[in-house]
């Protein structure tokens, strides 16, 4: 991407909707960042200010609530919070809607739009997806969890796992079997909490996203109305495949993310501690060390960034969208290693910011499509199994 084509996407619009989500954050989400990590969720308080304040509603169509704008206007939004210190589960928790709505949003009836997207980018109702089963992992085209039509309702049984906002969520946008087995068969209902016989079954402690709930969900005869069916009956797959591409794009922006802000810590601290009589960068090594974190964000930001623009016009970028978040995650997984390892025992202290990135940073690799899987599904779209 030429300069002139970067200033283009990149332009004064997004340069100050990612200022104001710096903003946001410094004033709503960094003072209680601590607490809420500390407590394991964030507090509803939370999205209402966000959607009060536009956060969650860019990128969104204005037909369906949203403010209207792109992708590119999402993660403008998206780097400005990350600039200021967004952990990764806060980002994880705040935007679950970012792969919850985009399935109605692009298939649902004017029902589900009204009931569930319009509520949920106001900041009234908080959504989550449920597609990873307890025996299945990446497998989507595997899911045994089955829904049987019964008269004007579905009746669902099966389990769900590692399901972002589950706990704290007021519905779930559940990938069920309707039909035969394979990826021919999956069909999306929304489930609403409260529905009897859909429960959490357990919440689920993890290495890092502290602060986003994740949960096992059970579902033993539960009874959901037609209408809460997206699109239509055995298309789940193909509405899932299609929404992937933009879910891996923000993975690697929030893997980027992390990097670029490991490395501004490591650069100041680096500045400002002295060791053995001198500033710590007055080390050729440490110097050297900078520069290749520096390297490595910018390589990531700007493919990144540029697989989004295509995405955007228009252009099929599944594999580009796959070898971004690779790219994007190890950068996210070596940069906060770096960035550890600069802050000596300073940065293996728990709660501190670079201790937090370097935890948040280790699950990107897995989430969204583990790295193999994706690097398999772009081996085949590029011609080389």
């Amino acid at each position: 991407m030429t300069t002139s084509s970067w200033d283009r996407v990149w332009n004064e619009d997004r340069r100050a909707l990612k200022a104001a989500a710096t903003a946001f954050a410094e004033r709503e989400i960094i003072p209680g960042l601590a607490e809420w990590e500390e407590a394991g969720e964030l507090p509803r308080s939370l999205t209402a200010a966000a959607a009060k304040a536009g956060m969650l509603s860019a990128g969104y169509p204005e037909e369906v609530g949203g403010d209207g704008g792109d992708l590119l206007d999402a993660c403008a939004l998206q780097e400005g919070l990350m600039a200021a210190g967004a952990s990764g589960g806060l980002m994880a928790s705040l935007y679950t809607h970012g792969i919850a709505v985009p399935h109605m949003v692009a298939h649902g009836s004017p029902y589900l739009i009204d009931r569930f997207v319009r509520p949920t980018l106001a900041g009234d109702l908080i959504g989550s997806l449920g597609i990873t089963e307890p025996g299945g992992g990446s497998d989507v085209a595997g899911i045994t969890t089955r829904a049987v039509r019964d008269g004007d309702h579905w009746v669902i049984n099966g389990a769900k796992t590692f399901i972002t906002s589950a706990v704290r969520g007021d519905y779930v946008v559940t990938a069920c079997r309707t039909g035969e087995e394979g990826h021919a068969g999956i069909s999306l209902i929304v489930v609403e909490k409260g529905t009897p016989g859909f429960s959490v079954s357990r919440a689920l402690p993890k290495m890092g996203w502290h602060c986003s709930d994740t949960a096992e969900l059970a579902y033993d005869d539960v009874r959901v109305p037609i209408e809460n069916l997206v699109g239509a009956a055995d298309q789940g797959f193909y509405y899932i495949a299609e929404q992937f591409v933009v879910e891996r794009i923000f993975l690697a922006l929030m893997g980027y993310g992390h990097a670029l802000r490991c490395l501004e810590l490591a650069a100041g601290y680096a500045r400002e501690r002295e060791t053995f009589g001198k500033p710590l960068n007055k080390n050729q090594v440490v110097r050297a060390k900078l520069v290749e974190m520096h390297r490595q964000v910018e390589l990531a930001r700007m493919y990144t960034l540029d697989v989004a623009a295509r995405h955007v016009a228009g252009e099929t970028v599944i594999a580009e969208a796959c070898l971004a978040k690779q790219t994007a995650v190890d950068t996210a997984v070596d940069v906060s290693n770096e960035a550890v390892q600069l802050f000596g025992g300073a940065g293996y202290l728990r709660g501190t910011e670079v201790e937090r990135h370097y935890r948040d940073a280790r699950l990107l690799p897995i989430g969204g499509g583990a790295t193999e899987v994706l690097t398999d599904l772009a081996a085949r779209l590029l011609g080389y199994a």
